[in-house]
């Protein structure tokens, strides 16, 4: 019995990191668009963000 459970907590642990990772990869993705847009439409002075 206790493989069993070590086997299904192993794949939905699995399944939980598979999603997360493919959420930050859209997210990572997202953020790239948004920086090259930042450099596509920047004002005169060169910067479009006052960090």
């Amino acid at each position: 019995m206790m493989p069993v459970v070590i086997v299904l907590l192993l794949a939905l642990l699995l399944f939980g990191l598979g999603f997360a990772v493919k959420v930050l990869w859209w997210f990572a993705i997202a953020v790239a668009v948004i920086w090259l847009l930042g450099f596509l439409v920047r004002p005169g002075d060169g910067r479009w963000y006052r960090w």
